[in-house]
């Protein structure tokens, strides 16, 4: 199965890819402006709250333990994997997928300003902050952590839903090359602009912080509403247990080897955050006293991440329209497995010399949401139209396994040190490179075999 695809990047759209309605095509350009817009609002509101860096810094600085630390990656996985399966059939019974996406983006927005006036009211920045906060802020945190996380869960999936339905296969690369490319420039000089004066402050600026966050997801989900998107068809959605929904999501992993591959090559890829926490102490470990206590480098780690993000994006999207998605996932996952090793690399060398190098490490992170973009446009492609949200759905819900062991990894960083676990994940993440071999190709007509509709309702085209 060749990687490089004939005649690229025209595609041979099979029979379960039928050519969209004129209606569609005639908005088309369109609306790939107005969902960059969207994607780049929303990476706007996403880089002052960066996984890697603001978050687990947020956590440490109310909380210094290891294992809440850890917590952060499982919460992230259940809360954005379990209700959008959950909410699958009713989204695809929605006749405008935009609504929910854009109801979504709003929900997003709710737990950051709730955080924001939180730590204005209660932080106290004179004492050292840990030390003087309430008992339960740590609790409310990760509350509202998760509330996020249920919200970006089904956010992603009427993203990729509407993806799916308004904008053809070999023009999501470009949408995700235009939007990831101009996000992180916005998104950069804005953090240039406010978070230096921000990070200043005695408290860190996370009130601040946190309202920007806000602040990014409410224009991205009124940025929804000048999506052009006619209406489906008004079908029924028949009412189905959580029970029901989790055995229709194995019978489907478990039933159709082509998804199974590509689903055991999104658990060993995402395993690559069970280390996110640990990034930025490991990078803190390097610094000395002064400049732990400025905060600048928190800055500095985020562009990285961002930058290294809207470089790769803009290279790989134009790749995945011209080459196909298979082979620009096997080259992301390698490269992300090597991050790990990179980053002890970096704090081995003496007098802690590779204190100014260890951005390269966030640069390279960057990599993880637009890894993640790609595998669901690998999916789009693969699964019938109709059931688009079912299997996004289930592909997010197989990610979720790996991150029932993120406490014990931030325990076994606390009680071993940072080189076996880190270790161990690079190897993980290999894995899931050396799986992408096995892996269909859509764009030569090798699509997933047709599973069983989940209620008569359903269609397989």
């Amino acid at each position: 199965m060749p990687d490089a695809l004939p005649n690229a990047p025209v595609v041979d759209r099979g029979p379960t890819s039928p050519e969209p309605p004129s209606e569609i095509l005639t908005a088309e350009s369109r609306n790939i402006l107005t969902l960059s817009a969207h994607y780049i609002s929303l990476r706007l509101g996403w880089i002052f709250k960066t996984e890697t860096v603001i978050m687990p810094a947020f956590m440490d600085a109310i909380s210094g333990a290891g294992w809440l630390r850890g917590c952060l990656p499982i919460v992230n996985r259940i809360c954005s994997s379990l209700p959008p399966l959950f909410y699958a059939p009713q989204l695809k019974g929605a006749r405008r997928k935009k609504v929910i996406l854009s109801v979504a983006t709003f929900a997003m927005a709710i737990p950051f300003v709730v955080l924001a006036v939180t730590w204005w009211r209660v932080g106290q920045p004179g004492i050292g902050l840990a030390a003087g906060l309430p008992g339960w802020l740590p609790a409310l945190f990760l509350a509202c952590y998760g509330v996020v996380f249920v919200a970006t869960g089904v956010q992603r999936l009427a993203w990729a839903t509407v993806q799916g339905k308004l904008i053809r296969d070999n023009r999501r690369g470009r949408l995700l090359a235009v939007s990831g490319l101009l996000g992180s420039i916005i998104s950069v000089t804005a953090v240039l602009l406010l978070i230096p004066g921000w990070l200043e402050r005695p408290d860190h600026g996370f009130g601040w912080i946190f309202l920007m966050t806000a602040a990014g997801f409410v224009v991205a989900g009124s940025l929804v509403w000048l999506v052009i998107e006619p209406p489906d068809a008004d079908t029924p959605t028949p009412r189905r247990r959580p029970g029901q929904l989790l055995l229709e999501a194995w019978d489907l992993f478990s039933a159709n080897r082509s998804f199974r591959r590509i689903a055991c090559v999104a658990m060993l890829f995402i395993s690559i955050q069970l280390a996110f926490p640990h990034f930025q102490t490991l990078g803190r470990e390097m610094l000395g006293d002064e400049q732990r206590e400025s905060g600048s480098h928190l800055m500095y780690w985020v562009v990285a991440q961002n930058i290294g993000f809207g470089v790769c994006t803009f290279l790989f999207g134009w790749l995945a329209d011209f080459f196909g998605n298979r082979v620009v996932i096997r080259i992301q996952i390698l490269l992300l497995a090597s991050v790990p090793l990179v980053a002890l690399w970096l704090g081995s060398l003496a007098d802690n010399s590779g204190s100014g190098f260890y951005w390269i490490t966030f640069s390279l992170l960057g990599l993880t949401p637009l890894t993640f973009r790609t595998i669901n446009n690998y999916v789009l492609e693969l699964a019938p139209p109709s059931e688009h949200p079912r299997y996004i759905a289930t592909l997010n819900l197989a990610m979720t396994a790996p991150f029932f062991a993120s406490p014990v990894v931030g325990w076994m960083v606390d009680r071993y040190g940072f080189e076996p676990i880190f270790v161990l994940v690079s190897i993980v993440v290999a894995c899931g490179a050396l799986l992408t071999f096995g892996m269909a190709e859509p764009r030569l007509d090798e699509h997933l075999e047709e599973s069983s509709p989940v209620d008569p309702s359903s269609t397989v085209e």
